[in-house]
């Protein structure tokens, strides 16, 4: 069976007192259906004005509360598929991403044609679909997330490539029943999203959830089936870089019950980096709202490396 939530039943962040539309036990094979719009792109393209918009920029359905879920516990969530509609958004918003600067002030919105699982993105150009999840997170203990900027211990708007079907993403749980939300697909998006907006569309997500309890993250982590993965969270970089793989470095010693000294070899020839999305780990400047502060780092390291130990002990 598959409960369908529907894009109506969409909000603008991530709160602990938000109502939850469906309540689920975890562990069943249960599978969740998160519907997702692009409204606000379509407003962008007529209004070409921020202040103008109805329509919540990255509105993340649910929540959905999960039986059982306690703080100190994680939530696995595993993607199972992602359908999009035939049409995704390219939109620049000025003074947003990493080529601000050469933009300039003009908005600038194009229509990407999205059929049997190629993205047509100019003339002659073309890719294959990639779907991701950008948005996918459970309420913090206090306070209500973003959508937008930054990334939360919790998750919210990571815009991670690794979201996508066939991964499970672990996130810790903060308020009881944790309250996950889904939205902000991408038909495809560069890995660390280069201009703050992938190719953006409106569709449907698919989940299944289960609980690990007690396991005490202080920031989520994904199992793409291929590598696991890290996410580190700080301000300045550098301290996202240690967290990130300070988190790899506990799950190889305590949980898959590597000695320090192997753990550390071993990550210092196989274990890898990158800057993760560009929402930053830390709210922007109200003056600068589209500005990260902090970073998100990625530590990685292959399955087989860890597999090579014996059973996960975790």
């Amino acid at each position: 069976m598959t409960q369908l939530i529907t894009k109506e039943r969409s909000r603008a962040g991530y709160a602990p007192d938000a109502e939850p539309v469906l309540r689920m036990q975890p562990g069943t094979g249960e599978l969740i259906t998160f519907e997702t719009d692009d409204a606000a792109y379509a407003q962008m393209e007529e209004l070409r004005d921020l202040s103008k918009l109805t329509a919540t920029i990255n509105p993340v359905t649910g929540p959905v509360y999960v039986q059982g879920a306690e703080p100190g516990d994680a939530l696995a969530v595993t993607i199972h598929d992602i359908e999009m509609v035939d049409q995704g958004w390219s939109v620049y918003i000025p003074g947003a991403g990493a080529l601000a600067d050469v933009m300039g002030e003009d908005w600038y919105v194009r229509r990407v044609p999205v059929r049997d699982g190629v993205v047509e993105l100019a003339e002659g150009i073309s890719c294959p679909a990639a779907p991701m999840i950008g948005c996918i997170g459970v309420a913090p203990a206090s306070g209500e997330m973003s959508t937008v900027m930054p990334s939360y211990p919790t998750g919210g708007n990571m815009d991670l490539t690794d979201a996508r079907p066939g991964s499970t993403v672990y996130l810790p749980v903060e308020v009881p029943g944790a309250l996950l939300a889904i939205g902000d697909l991408h038909a495809v998006m560069s890995r660390g999203e280069s201009s703050f907006v992938a190719i953006e569309i409106a569709g449907r997500a698919t989940v299944s959830v289960d609980l690990v309890p007690g396991l005490g993250l202080r920031a989520p982590r994904v199992d793409t089936g291929d590598e696991l993965v890290c996410v580190g969270l700080g301000d300045p970089v550098q301290d996202s870089i240690i967290n990130a793989y300070a988190d790899l470095f506990a799950i190889m010693t305590e949980e898959y019950g590597f000695s320090q000294q192997d753990a550390y070899t071993i990550m210092s020839a196989l274990a890898h980096t990158e800057l993760g999305g560009p929402t930053g780990s830390v709210a922007p400047d109200p003056l600068h709202p589209f500005r990260a502060k902090g970073q998100v780092t990625l530590a990685r390291i292959a399955k087989s490396v860890l597999d090579a130990r014996g059973p996960h002990r975790g």
